[in-house]
């Protein structure tokens, strides 16, 4: 049985609920700076090499929003390692690329759904997604509920240490991110993806979350899903310099990790195929399973559609098996969100494990929630 997402809750000014995280959180933080660590180090980059890259990120960060850095400090501090080891973490992406510039990374997969409420059973809508990424960060995933005095209150759940990955917040905005990769990244700096997540999570104001997304320079690609719980739904296939938006039709959207639009298309290159080249089919599949039950889709439907088998172990829910650059790669966690209800449903490595972890954010008209627990799917 796989081990659920320990809840962690923060809250106070930007330091304080930094520590606070650092000091509930050490021993996953600890056990994640030291996989990124050994990782990076294969690739040749040293202890001292790693602050001077991670440090590199940090006038950006604190450029982007001045709370970041005393957040990651806070954490630092709680978590007794080292501020570039913190850093380390929230540009993970963007750090291993930039170590691995000699070979292919690994590809942080996933299968994100979108579906609005004209195409659910209950007119709510539902966010979710399969995150496939390195077994390892099963161990050191975490999910943050934190009380804010300046927005709205967030539940995200991401890798120990990081600021956010993905989530809702308590005026209904969810957000899920998956990997693309166009011969456009890293021929500019930008905002490491985590921390544009977390923007997104601190809007009250969709409108401003969009515009986090669209107008942030990057690094690397990324798709970005980005919903509201009154059934607004846009998918933005992000270059490092340019937004392409996917809307949903019939009240649909699926993505994994290969280039969809267009326009994209016609103006960058995908490289990500030679990664994943499962994408190809996950989306198929899992649109296929859900097209049929337009109007009537659960969390259930989007649950079982998310466990699709088809070609395992190269499939939507994949377990645990070597990835092409011969790494354990996994999905790490479906996370199943229905932002109108504030909840966020997790299963730890659902290949091998179906039970999900419920977790709830109250909303800004709802009353405070109880602590998770323990469902099966």
């Amino acid at each position: 049985m796989a081990t659920p997402a320990p809840l962690i809750e923060l809250s106070g000014p930007p330091r304080e609920r930094g520590r606070q995280y650092g000091e509930q959180a050490a021993a996953r933080i600890r056990r994640g700076i030291e996989h990124y660590a050994e990782q990076l180090a294969r690739d040749g980059l040293d202890g001292e090499g790693i602050r001077r890259i991670a440090t590199r990120f940090e006038a950006d960060i604190d450029a982007y929003d001045p709370d970041f850095v005393p957040e990651m400090r806070g954490i630092a501090e709680g978590a007794g390692v080292e501020f570039a080891a913190i850093l380390m973490l929230n540009a993970r992406t963007e750090m291993l690329k930039l170590a691995k510039r000699l070979r292919d990374p690994d590809p942080d997969g996933c299968t994100g759904v979108m579906v609005t409420p004209e195409a659910s059973a209950d007119g709510r809508l539902i966010h979710a997604q399969n995150w496939d990424w390195k077994l390892e960060c099963a161990e050191t995933a975490v999910v943050l509920r934190i009380t804010r005095d300046d927005g709205p209150d967030i539940l995200t759940f991401t890798e120990a240490g990081g600021l956010a990955r993905s989530g809702l917040n308590a005026a209904g905005i969810a957000i899920t991110a998956n990997y693309l990769e166009s011969d456009r990244d890293y021929r500019q700096a930008g905002v490491p993806l985590a921390l544009i997540r977390r923007k997104v999570l601190q809007s009250r104001y969709l409108a401003l979350a969009l515009h986090a997304v669209a107008t942030t320079p990057k690094s690397a690609s990324n798709n970005i899903m980005v919903s509201q719980a009154e059934g607004i739904a846009i998918n933005f296939e992000c270059a490092p310099d340019e937004c392409f938006q996917l809307h949903p039709e019939q009240g649909l959207l699926v993505h994994a990790n290969h280039w969809l639009s267009p326009v994209a298309l016609a103006k960058l290159r995908d490289t990500g195929i030679a990664t994943t080249p499962d994408s190809l089919y996950r989306d198929l599949r899992v649109r296929g399973l859900l097209t049929p039950k337009r109007g009537r889709i659960t969390p259930d439907d989007v649950k079982a559609a998310l466990f699709d088998d088809y070609q395992s172990p190269w499939s939507v829910c994949r377990p645990p098996r070597p990835s092409l650059n011969s790494n354990l790669s996994a999905t790490v966690a479906q996370i199943v969100m229905v932002p109108a209800l504030g909840e966020m449903q997790v299963a730890m490595l659902p290949a091998l494990d179906r039970a999900f972890t419920t977790y709830t954010l109250p909303m800004e008209q709802d009353a405070p929630r109880t602590t998770p627990e323990r469902t099966a799917a």
